[in-house]
């Protein structure tokens, strides 16, 4: 399904000066058909009454999404996002939640990628559905 290399490595140091490093995101493992990642509770990613900002989940799952549209897609394309839904299932406190997320459809010109995201107990707190469009990357950007 892959159309580019898979480098955890090389797909973590993109993220630098970004949303994703300030929010702690790092892409953890990519198989045949997933990509998994994780987000830390914490400081930087909770809202005032100490529960995980959905934002911050809405974040991540974005984050996923766009990195398997971004490597299902050929070189020299980019994915930009067009929609995002999420639905908050459950409260995070604390620790650690990782995100898995699959396509449903990656067609020549949108994909569509679901993300479900679980707290450190394996309980779902948020399922979000993310549709991606496919463009020309700009010359010298890190998508290209």
């Amino acid at each position: 399904m892959w159309k580019r290399p898979v480098d955890l490595d090389a797909l973590n140091d993109i993220t630098r000066d970004t949303l994703m490093q300030s929010l702690g995101i790092r892409i953890t493992q990519i198989t045949d058909d997933a990509i998994y990642g994780t987000l830390p509770v914490d400081e930087r990613t909770r809202q005032p009454f100490g529960l995980l900002h959905g934002g911050a989940s809405v974040a991540l799952a974005e984050t996923l999404g766009s990195v398997g549209a971004h490597l299902a897609s050929a070189p020299g394309y980019m994915a930009v996002g067009l929609e995002i839904n999420a639905n908050h299932l459950r409260p995070a406190r604390q620790g650690v939640v990782t995100g898995c997320a699959r396509p449903v459809h990656v067609g020549s010109r949108t994909q569509v990628w679901e993300i479900r995201i679980q707290d450190d107990q394996d309980r779902e707190i948020c399922i979000a559905r993310l549709t991606t469009m496919l463009t020309e990357a700009p010359a010298g950007s890190r998508s290209a």
